[in-house]
């Protein structure tokens, strides 16, 4: 771990990831989400809050060590995919707005593969390895939109 990695700043990162969380939770997908046609390879209902919680730690700790390792590019692609997170949940079950909902995961899920590809290249591979879960998670919840903007 670099030197300029501090535990108590992780705490910082925590706290944001699951102030994310939290905003996302005030947006419950309801009678709206049930009456749609959902994919049929879309996971229970409860798989979703016990990979979020899992996955919001990897972010979490992966935002830490990017940000410690002091590289303009990482923080601001971390950043960013936070935004898209955050917004994702609001445009589609706050608003039930499918399609921009789709293009804000189709660009987080970009933003998250060029982030772990980075990491790789530049020799940050544990913040990338940490990643990679919540890219192949995003992989598939962007097909699950898809499905229902299609379908829908």
């Amino acid at each position: 771990m670099q030197t300029n990695a501090k535990w108590w700043h992780l705490a910082i990162f925590v706290i944001l990831c699951y102030a994310v969380a939290a905003f996302g939770a005030q947006f419950e997908p309801g009678v709206w989400y049930e009456g749609l046609e959902r994919a049929p390879w879309n996971p229970p209902n409860i798989a979703f809050p016990i990979v979020w919680t899992i996955l919001y730690a990897m972010i979490a700790i992966a935002g830490w060590l990017i940000f410690a390792s002091n590289d303009g590019q990482l923080k601001l692609l971390w950043s960013a995919q936070l935004v898209l997170n955050a917004a994702w949940s609001w445009l589609f079950f706050g608003q039930h707005w499918v399609g921009l909902a789709l293009l804000d995961i189709v660009i987080l899920l970009i933003l998250i593969g060029v982030m772990v590809a980075m990491c790789m290249r530049k020799k940050k591979t544990l913040p990338g390895f940490l990643l990679l879960p919540y890219l192949v998670w995003i992989a598939l919840a962007t097909s699950l939109n898809a499905y229902i903007f299609i379908y829908n």
